[in-house]
């Protein structure tokens, strides 16, 4: 197998676009080409500059990393879903139109949604999977995501913070300050930036959130593949709880839950997270992929 390089940092990694099932989705690349690549898929209202710089550097030092965004935002084309299922559809067939026969994917919060769908209606083509800050479809709580938002970002709004602060972090001093950090490595790219969300975009994913937590329990032991659940011990977006429950009826799952950590656990422990998502990908694919962390 021929291995080619990429850029090695995502702060400058080029913006690509590839159409797939009639529409022209974004994305980009990094790390190093050849083997299975991890595919990254973000969260509500998320393009691909939100996706934390330290995470994606962190992966790609030892995979080919790619991070996409979803119809309908950015600078991919067309309108956003209102269901996950079509979420899953579009990252299906942007996958398989990119040429892969199988990859690795990494879900957080809506992402974490497209992630398992995708795996439930195409498991041949997930090798191993990685769930954070995120629940099942019929989560207790998930369809209150808007409602739960709505007055942290009009904090945000008014106290000239981003409403991230608020929506992904405690308010202890290790929240607030990790929040801070993460917020300053969102605007390491300072050229090529992707488009931001619209409204019409904004409030669509929302309504594909909503009904997700409010359709029929999938059957998670259809999961088959090994899987990482990854969350903070207070996600107050999704229900930290739903992240023990994910971890109870799949077959093959491994679970962290970080101490003083809220939705966005993973961006305030990246470096622990990184080297935790290495491991578990380098492991062999078998059905024990080892001792289940809580």
């Amino acid at each position: 197998m021929i291995f080619k390089a990429l850029v090695t940092s995502y702060a400058h990694a080029k913006t690509n676009l590839v159409k797939a099932g009639g529409t022209t989705f974004a994305y980009r690349e990094l790390g190093q080409q050849g083997g299975v690549p991890l595919v990254l898929l973000n969260h509500w209202g998320a393009v691909l500059d939100n996706f934390d710089p330290r995470i994606v550097d962190g992966l790609a030092r030892e995979h080919h990393v790619i991070t996409i965004d979803y119809r309908g935002i950015g600078l991919s084309g067309g309108s956003a879903p209102v269901t996950v299922d079509e979420m899953a559809c579009d990252t299906i067939a942007m996958i398989r139109t990119m040429g892969f026969d199988q990859v690795d994917l990494l879900g957080f919060s809506l992402g974490g949604f497209v992630a398992q769908d995708v795996a439930l209606r195409a498991p041949s083509l997930v090798r191993k999977l990685i769930l954070t800050g995120t629940g099942p479809a019929g989560g207790q709580g998930i369809d209150r995501v808007g409602a739960l938002s709505w007055p942290l970002i009009l904090k945000g709004l008014l106290t000239l913070r981003d409403p991230k602060t608020y929506l992904f972090f405690t308010a202890t001093t290790n929240g607030r300050q990790a929040a801070s950090a993460f917020l300053k490595r969102l605007k390491e790219r300072r050229t090529g930036r992707d488009r931001g969300p619209t409204p019409r975009a904004f409030f669509r994913q929302l309504k594909a959130i909503k009904a997700w937590g409010q359709q029929v329990p999938q059957d998670l032991a259809g999961l088959r593949m090994p899987v990482l659940i990854v969350n903070g011990d207070n996600d107050i977006m999704v229900p930290t709880t739903l992240s023990r429950d994910m971890a109870r009826r799949i077959p093959h799952a491994q679970l962290v839950i970080y101490e003083d950590a809220g939705h966005g656990g993973i961006f305030q422990y990246h470096v622990d997270f990184v080297s935790k998502a290495l491991a578990f990908l380098a492991a062999f694919a078998s059905p024990h992929i080892g001792i289940r962390a809580t």
